[in-house]
């Protein structure tokens, strides 16, 4: 039997770059001969992380509406044509089973040429709201692959298959590292602990909302983990100092992110997609802040698709430099109610997301593998 081609096109952010990585596995898994070519955007994130995963991508001139600037506008139906123009050429040359796509900027052309070229492809819908793009790209889709319930609203009920987002597995292996995560970030595993995350970049509202109240941390004796991101991580440590509390570790990134949530009481986050899976997983109480600088205000969605549930606390972007702290102080000293959290999320857990979508693309290549 032919190996199975498998084109997998999106990125732009962790988001949607980190599931394609982990479908992408999966689909080597189960088949070791399988060919992957991966298409993202040019000069975007995604052409640095995939061939560090090992896997080759090709780049499309594609961006998005650039608020502010009529000019780089003006020439977005240009790279729009000419994006096209390539995903058609790709296909032709790549001969491709089946195409997936993830979200982002180059989903889109590689999607419209797999419909017009008539090649079976799955869409990866990781947010409770649906995008534009997907939305109408999910007409011609083989299946929508989902992470929430409700996502009938959005595309043919008959072609939705709720699998849940996948997840890096090594990032939620958080089994018995508590000591282990504490001690490496040079705080006491006996000291109650706060993770706070706003992503590889960074979060303004987060980063404010906590340097405006660490000294509410220091006098409650909590320790903090705060990773600052890359945009706010020289100016924060101008201005405290790096050695500014031993209950204080302040960090741009997190390398080892399944020993920051092994060693976290509660987290504090963003609501992306790629996050709330992981955070199911990981089955701690959770406070989230969704961003409101995103499309559709979907972090916002996917936060109350949550919180519906009891499964997670959340506090609006424009309330939290004023109450995000107070809130996380309060559940950390509240045993019945971080339990119940923890308890309720972990019920919205589906660790099986990559192989099942996975066995989706393929089905749609006519092969059926588990």
């Amino acid at each position: 039997m032919s190996a199975t081609r498998v084109i997998i096109s999106g990125g732009g952010t962790g988001g949607h770059i980190f599931p394609a990585i982990a479908i992408a596995n999966a689909l080597k898994r189960m088949e070791p001969g399988c060919e992957i070519l991966f298409v993202g955007a040019a000069g975007r994130m995604e052409m640095e992380k995939v061939p560090a995963a090992g896997y080759k991508i090709v780049g499309l001139n594609i961006s998005g509406i650039q608020r502010g600037s009529i000019l780089k506008n003006l020439v977005l139906p240009f790279k729009l044509v000419d994006s096209v123009r390539k995903a058609l050429k790709l296909i032709s040359d790549f001969k491709p089973d089946v195409v997936v796509g993830v979200g982002g900027y180059a989903s889109g052309p590689i999607l419209f040429a797999a419909s017009w070229k008539n090649v079976p492809y799955l869409i990866q819908e990781q947010n409770s709201y649906a995008g534009i793009t997907n939305k109408r790209l999910g007409k011609n889709a083989s299946k929508i692959c989902v992470a929430f319930d409700g996502m009938d609203a959005f595309f043919p009920a008959d072609k939705i298959l709720k699998t849940g987002n996948p997840v890096r597995k090594e990032v939620v292996d958080i089994y018995n590292k508590h000591f282990h995560g504490s001690e490496l970030l040079k705080l006491d595993p006996l000291k109650k602990i706060i993770l706070v995350t706003g992503g590889s970049l960074g979060a303004g509202t987060l980063n404010k909302s906590i340097e405006k109240h660490l000294q509410d941390f220091i006098d409650q004796d909590v320790q903090l983990i705060w990773q600052t991101g890359k945009y706010y991580y020289k100016g924060i440590i101008e201005r405290l100092g790096k050695d500014f509390h031993p209950n204080i570790r302040v960090l741009e990134f997190l390398n080892q992110m399944d020993l920051a949530y092994a060693a976290a009481d509660v987290i504090i986050s963003r609501a992306g997609a790629g996050t709330i899976a992981e955070l199911c997983l990981i089955k701690k109480p959770v406070i989230l802040v969704p961003s409101p600088n995103v499309a559709e205000d979907h972090q916002t969605k996917n936060a109350l698709a949550l919180v519906k549930r009891d499964a997670a606390i959340m506090i609006n972007d424009r309330s939290a430099e004023d109450t995000l702290v107070k809130e996380a102080l309060n559940l950390l000293n509240d045993k019945v109610r971080c339990e119940k959290l923890s308890e309720n999320i972990g019920k919205m857990a589906l660790p099986e997301a990559d192989d099942l979508i996975a066995n989706e693309v393929f089905k749609l290549a006519g092969k059926r593998i588990i």
